[in-house]
């Protein structure tokens, strides 16, 4: 068997893709379900609030999932996973608890008054989400790829059939269940929470066997250790989740009444179309954060990591032209032409934006090994911050006069800026020789590809889909003689 580094993370990639990319993609055909489904304004609700969710599980799992990788090695591996399960299932018990007292006063407060049941929901799914986390760690510290990809698909599966089931196959059943059971403003959108609580629960039990590894402990001094070097990766991924979702958050708050709630929703589904670069920077962290643990102490890690940031930008940019090149083909998932697709695909020049920004954040995390490996945490703090600030800064300048745009180009300046201030100061802690010319001259090159098929693009549409093919074709021949040239043994 070949101890080649890059096999085993390409092929730890791979699967953990099938845990990624097919469920993502079966997903995805919610998508075009929901923009039939919902008018652009309740699609503004469903996006305001999967944005909540994402900020409060950054804030509940309070970076225990690298914690664990870090410090659950050998022999510590029972008492770390008890230690860190204590305090999850504490401090979950203790938000569900608030979250069932104080719903009904906190939808008055974000406008969703009738409609409480949302917020116990987004609650619940949350919670669940919150004690399956660490479990699927294990899955990916044990290197059961195959398992975390079955459970993760099994998941999806769950939720989109039954999706189907109430917004398709029964949806006048569904309405009126939904109002019977939880108040007649309460529409079909309720469906869809219950849908993914649903499918949380079926990970719940297929994770069994990870949750029978549990023996509850608590060691002050070991959590007191633990703690300390999570508390910053808390304070990232929740400055991290600020960079994610304030962009949703400013549509509505900054644009008034109707008109944020429809410009919310037409940038929530566009949005969505970046969909493929999400999965590919999704599925390279599960599979390179424990790699790059593992390989820390080697020789040539150095090259190694340099390395892998190279065939991870060219990767980003293969999926961009894909995307891009092809935007008629999956501009169909907003919808047919007519006036409810309409509304949606106006908004279709963000996505080009949302592509980069998302292939700069695999950067950052690229990146952010340096402080990581050096326990310097409270680096990548700063640097999250640093890229928050960027974020509002952008919201507030540029939202109110150029709406969901304005969003989309804070969410790009963000990374930008963040990728470049990681990078100077990695370098100055950690050195790591990347390989930034070849990187820039990848990039010029898909950049200069993308300007020709907007700029240059023949009225024939068979024409452009060649020539379109044709650019791609170019640019892999390129990346591919380029590599082969600076190939390195390891």
């Amino acid at each position: 068997m070949s101890n080649n580094p890059f096999k085993k993370l390409a092929g730890q990639t791979v699967v953990y893709g099938l845990g990624t990319i097919l469920p993502r993609l079966l997903n995805y055909l919610l998508v075009p379900l929901y923009v039939r489904v919902f008018v652009p304004g309740v699609y503004g609700q469903f996006t305001e609030l999967y944005a909540y969710i994402a900020l409060l599980m950054a804030l509940l799992t309070y970076g225990m999932e690298t914690t664990f990788f870090r410090h659950a090695q050998g022999d510590d591996f029972r008492r770390v996973y008890g230690n860190i399960m204590t305090m999850l299932l504490s401090t979950t018990s203790l938000f569900v608890l608030v979250v069932a007292i104080v719903h009904p006063t906190l939808a008055g407060w974000i406008g969703y008054d009738g409609k409480e049941v949302y917020l116990l929901f987004v609650g619940l799914i949350v919670a669940v989400d919150v004690i399956n986390a660490v479990p699927f760690c294990v899955l990916r510290q044990q290197e059961k790829a195959m398992k975390f990809s079955i459970i993760k698909l099994v998941n999806v599966l769950t939720n989109v059939s039954l999706n189907i089931l109430f917004l398709v196959v029964m949806p006048e059943t569904s309405l009126r269940w939904a109002n019977q059971l939880f108040g007649p403003e309460a529409g079909l959108l309720t469906w869809v929470f219950v849908c993914n609580l649903a499918a949380c629960l079926v990970n719940t039990v297929m994770l069994l066997p990870q949750f029978k590894q549990i023996k509850l402990q608590r060691d002050k001094e070991l959590q007191k250790r633990l703690l300390s070097y999570a508390i910053p990766i808390m304070l990232i991924s929740l400055i991290g989740m600020v960079n994610e979702v304030a962009d949703k958050l400013a549509i509505k708050y900054m644009l008034p009444g109707d008109v944020a709630m429809d410009q919310l929703g037409i940038y929530g589904a566009c949005y969505k179309l970046a969909v493929l670069m999400t999965i590919f920077v999704q599925m390279f962290r599960f599979a390179s954060e424990p790699f790059f643990f593992a390989k820390a102490k080697d020789r040539q890690s150095p090259d190694l990591f340099a390395d892998v940031m190279t065939y991870y930008v060219i990767c980003g940019l293969l999926i961009f032209l894909g995307v891009e090149l092809y935007m008629d083909v999956f501009a169909y998932f907003l919808g047919g032409h007519n006036d409810l697709g309409e509304q949606y695909r106006q908004g279709l020049g963000i996505v080009p934006i949302v592509l980069l920004a998302n292939l700069f954040y695999g950067v950052v995390f690229n990146l952010s090994i340096w402080y990581k490996l050096s326990d310097r945490t409270s680096s990548g703090t700063v640097i999250t911050a640093i890229g928050a600030t960027m974020t509002l800064l952008c919201l507030f300048i540029l939202v109110p006069r150029i709406g969901y745009w304005g969003a989309a180009i804070a969410h790009l300046a963000c990374y930008t800026v963040m990728m470049v201030v990681s990078y100077i100061w990695g370098q100055r802690v950690r050195p790591i020789p990347y390989r930034v010319g070849r990187m820039l001259l990848y990039f010029l090159l898909a950049m200069g590809f993308y300007a020709l098929s907007v700029f240059a693009r023949p009225e024939a549409q068979w024409l452009m889909y060649v020539l379109n093919t044709c650019y791609i074709v170019i640019f892999c021949a390129v990346c591919f003689l380029v590599e082969r040239k600076h190939r390195i043994a390891y």
